[in-house]
C-alpha cells in the first residue's frame, strides 16, 4: 500500500504531463485517421464553462488529479490539498517540512495497508460462507453433480469425442461469472476461443475439462479453493475465496502431451 500511496501523491505533481501525453497519443491516432477534421479542432476548441486555454488546461489537471486520488478520496480534504498546492506554487512557507511529510505519508500508508488487509479478510470470510451455502443449495438441483473435491458441474450437451488428459492442450469457448451473475471474462464476447495447456489453469478447470468429451458444453461451479484462492485477483473482479460460474464448451484437443 505504501507504494500505491506514494504513486498517488507523486502523481499530484506529474499527473498533468501523463494525462496530456495520453491525450496527445489519442489525438495523433485521430489525426492519422482524419487529418482535416483533427486540424480543425486542434486549436481554439470551444468548451462551455472553460473559455480560455488556461481554464481548459487547469481543469484537465484537476481531472487527472481526481482520477489518481480517487482510491483515497475518503481520507483527504480537497480544500487542504488546494491550500498546499497554492502555497507550494507561490513559494510560501509550508506547514510541513519534507521530513514531516515523509513521516505522515509512511504512517498513512501503514494505516491504509491495515485497512486493506482487514477488508480482504472480511471479504474472504463472507465469500467463503456464501460459496458454501450456494454449493449446498445447488447440489440439490436436478442434473447438478458434485465431485469429491467440491467441484460442481452440469452437463448441458455431451459430445462424442475423447476426453482430455492432464497436460493436453485444449481449445475452448467459455464465459466466466461471479455468483451474482456479473460476467468478468468471455471468449464468446471476444469472438475467439482460447487455447491453453490443461495443466496451466486453475484446479477446477483442470478437473472439469477432464470430465468433458470433445464437443461437450458443461456448466461448472468452482469453489474458491479450486479457483483463485484466498487472494482472488487483487485489484480485479474476482474476490478472495469467490465461487465462480463457468459456461464451458470444449471444442478440441489441439495437442496431446509429449511422450
Amino acid at each position: 500500500m505504501k507504494s500505491s500511496l506514494r504513486h498517488a501523491l507523486v502523481l499530484s505533481a506529474a499527473a498533468a504531463a501523463v494525462f496530456a501525453a495520453g491525450c496527445n497519443k489519442q489525438e495523433a491516432a485521430k489525426t492519422e485517421a482524419n487529418a482535416p477534421a483533427a486540424a480543425s479542432t486542434a486549436k481554439g476548441a470551444q468548451i462551455a464553462g472553460l473559455p480560455t486555454e488556461k481554464d481548459q488546461v487547469s481543469y484537465m489537471v484537476g481531472m487527472a488529479l481526481a482520477k489518481q486520488l480517487d482510491p483515497i478520496k475518503d481520507e483527504i480534504d480537497v480544500d487542504m490539498i488546494t491550500k498546499a498546492i497554492k502555497s507550494s506554487l507561490a513559494g510560501e512557507k509550508l506547514l510541513m517540512t519534507e521530513d514531516q511529510a515523509r513521516s505522515v505519508g509512511e504512517n498513512f500508508g501503514q494505516k491504509m495497508q491495515a485497512k486493506q488487509i482487514a477488508k480482504a479478510m472480511a471479504d474472504a470470510k463472507k465469500n467463503l460462507e456464501e460459496g458454501q451455502k450456494f454449493a449446498a443449495d445447488n447440489a440439490k438441483k436436478p442434473g447438478v453433480l458434485t465431485t469429491a473435491s467440491g467441484l460442481q458441474y452440469q452437463v448441458v450437451t455431451e459430445g462424442k469425442g475423447p476426453k482430455p488428459k492432464a497436460g493436453d492442450v485444449v481449445r475452448v469457448h467459455y464465459k466466466g461469472a461471479t455468483l451474482d451473475g456479473k460476467t468478468f471474462d468471455s471468449s464468446y464476447d471476444r469472438g475467439q476461443p482460447v487455447v491453453f495447456p490443461l495443466d496451466q489453469v486453475v484446479p477446477g478447470w483442470q478437473e472439469g475439462l477432464q470430465l468433458m468429451p470433445v464437443g461437450s458444453k458443461f456448466k461448472l461451479w468452482i469453489p474458491g479453493n479450486l479457483g483463485y484462492g484466498e487472494k482472488g485477483t487483487p485489484g480485479g473482479p474476482i474476490g478472495p475465496n469467490a465461487t465462480l460460474v463457468f459456461d464451458v464448451e470444449l471444442l478440441d484437443i489441439v495437442q496431446p502431451p509429449k511422450q
